[in-house]
């Protein structure tokens, strides 16, 4: 009688292949990837100091001198951010629930609004805000300043406004119907069902595009250096133009990239926790 076949199991997948970079766990692709970035900045910095000429301050010596001033600039592109965010946040909440009224003007025209500025490029609002608000408000007689700053800040407010907008309505959408039924079966009115019941089921699915959403704003906001606002970008290129070095220009922009990345990543990350935490899928 012959022998039957044997099914082995399944070797695993050899490290580097296909198969097994794809199910290489998040965490370990996460540490690989900070340490690429660390061993690229420790390369440039031996390359950087062993190129620099005897008679001129190293390019080190010039990255840490102008650290402090960018990282100045850096922290101002994180408060345009967290303002623009909470200013969109707060009015895309009334938008994102007017998308959803019973009342079918209030409906198309929060609708029409979400959409023009959801599909605006960031920028020409960004030059529709500094440039067609005025740079001054006259009240009562009394002239009130209208800093660029703050005008920046609402350009960029505006596509939050609308993304924002759309998070909302889609977490309120995404609860089954089943629930305002069983609500409206106990008498619960329309605000109590909502304010009650299915918004705070709905935050839950709201916070990771929400922090999504952050995270992009922060990256967009060196756009504010095109309309000549004093941010981090803005701080950069004037460094490079007091030093009047071409090799300072690749180690300048990496340190200001890195300054967004290490503020940026942990938000990304955090933001994949709380979706596999809230079964939230895309």
């Amino acid at each position: 009688m012959s022998a039957l076949a044997v099914l082995l199991p399944r070797q695993p997948a050899a490290v580097g292949s296909e198969w097994g970079a794809a199910r290489m766990p998040s965490a370990l692709r996460s540490r690989k990837t900070i340490a690429a970035l660390a061993i690229l900045g420790a390369v440039w910095t031996a390359a950087a100091w062993a190129a620099a000429p005897v008679d001129r301050p190293s390019v080190l010596a010039l990255a840490v001198k102008w650290a402090p001033l960018i990282f100045g600039g850096f922290l101002f592109n994180l408060l345009v951010s967290v303002a623009a965010m909470a200013l969109g946040t707060a009015a895309g909440v009334l938008l994102g629930l007017a998308q959803i009224s019973l009342l079918r003007p209030v409906q198309a025209a929060s609708w029409a609004v979400t959409q023009f500025f959801r599909n605006a490029p960031w920028l020409v609002l960004l030059f529709f805000a500094m440039f067609l608000l005025p740079f001054e408000w006259r009240i009562g007689g009394v002239t009130v300043p209208f800093p660029a700053w703050l005008k920046a800040m609402l350009g960029l407010a505006l596509p939050v406004l609308a993304n924002v907008s759309e998070i909302v309505r889609g977490g309120v959408l995404s609860i089954p119907l089943g629930q305002w039924e069983s609500a409206e079966s106990l008498a619960f009115s329309r605000r109590q069902i909502l304010w009650r019941i299915i918004l705070p089921q709905a935050v839950k699915r709201m916070i990771p595009p929400w922090m999504n959403l952050y995270a992009i704003l922060t990256m967009a906001t060196t756009l504010i250096s095109v309309v000549g606002i004093q941010d981090a970008m803005t701080l950069t290129r004037g460094a490079l133009v007091a030093e009047a070095r071409t090799d300072l220009y690749l180690p300048l922009y990496f340190m200001l990239l890195l300054m967004f990345f290490a503020y940026c990543y942990p938000i990304a990350r955090y933001t994949q926790v709380l979706e596999r935490r809230f079964a939230v899928r895309g």
